[in-house]
């Protein structure tokens, strides 16, 4: 068994468990798939000062998002630490080459050392990445009325056009992030 979850699976498995999650939650109690709005819950929770937005009983509107939230951590442990494929994750050639080009060159584990490692985090690079990225995440994930994960798996299963525009908004700006951002940043 461990050894079958420490391999990759394939998209016809990982799709259709993705693809199931938003009729078993609307089947178990009219939920919707999402992350971002944890942030508001645990906001409600510590309760910050007398802030409208957050008094309502986060109790029984976000147990389960931040039961799934909480879920989503220790899965990332368990697939990242005990369940780890010690192969190194397989990139094109091609991704190699334009890594290569803009100074990344370790491609032994998931992620490059250049990019997530202690040492890059207090790089100015690492400073702007995580503060201006984070920023603009929480920022745009608040504008948007979602994050991606529940626009694009919930909004766009119900048909919801603004779910629509979102997900086509978060395409466009990865694009840019990728193509023009990251490699000022990174050179």
């Amino acid at each position: 068994m461990i050894e079958f979850l420490s391999q990759p699976w394939p998209w016809y498995i990982g799709g259709p468990i993705i693809g199931l999650t938003v009729p078993l939650l609307l089947l178990v109690g009219g939920k919707v798939f999402g992350v971002s709005s944890n942030l508001r819950h645990a906001c409600a929770a510590c309760n910050f000062g007398n802030v409208e937005f957050f008094n309502y009983d986060w109790i029984e509107i976000g147990r389960w998002n931040l039961t799934f939230l909480t879920g989503s951590v220790v899965g990332g442990f368990l697939g990242g630490y005990v369940f780890t494929n010690p192969e190194p994750i397989a990139l094109a050639q091609s991704t190699i080459t334009d890594l290569q080009g803009l100074g990344i060159t370790d491609f032994n584990g998931y992620v490059p050392n250049e990019l997530f490692s202690w040492s890059s985090l207090g790089s100015v690079t690492g400073i702007i990445v995580l503060v201006l990225g984070g920023f603009l995440v929480g920022f745009g994930a608040r504008y948007a009325g979602g994050c991606t994960s529940g626009h694009a798996i919930s909004g766009t299963s119900n048909l919801q056009l603004a779910s629509y525009l979102a997900v086509i908004g978060f395409f466009i700006g990865g694009l840019i992030m990728t193509y023009l951002i990251y490699p000022i940043i990174l050179t």
